[in-house]
């Protein structure tokens, strides 16, 4: 089997692919795609651990786990709110990163 050389888009591209290790795994789990859905719903005011933890059939340290990974990915951010943490989808930026990597590496991309 042959190896094809690749051009630095190409190159590029996969090193900005292996960046985005952190996002593709944080999407990956049907707990966290869930809370992404809940918080869609919640877009202009976000929710709480505890109302995310309501809505859900995971205990409260789960959500706060799973809310650390999609931070930490970009997905989600918070402010405070009292003493409450309130999160908000920030999925653009991770996302647009993710599809400008998927792009850069193809079949169809010109040589150099």
């Amino acid at each position: 089997m042959a190896v094809s050389k690749l051009n630095q888009q190409q190159e590029a591209a996969i090193k900005s692919f292996e960046k985005d290790f952190n996002v593709m795994h944080a999407l990956a789990d049907r707990n966290r795609q869930k809370i992404i859905v809940l918080l869609a719903h919640h877009l202009d005011d976000g929710l709480t651990v505890t109302s995310i933890t309501e809505r859900m059939a995971i205990t409260q340290p789960a959500v706060s786990h799973h809310l650390k990974i999609l931070r930490d990915a970009g997905i989600v951010s918070f402010h405070k709110k009292g003493l409450q943490s309130v999160y908000y989808l920030t999925l653009k930026e991770p996302l647009k990163g993710l599809e400008q990597s998927l792009n850069g590496y193809g079949r169809n991309s010109k040589s150099n």
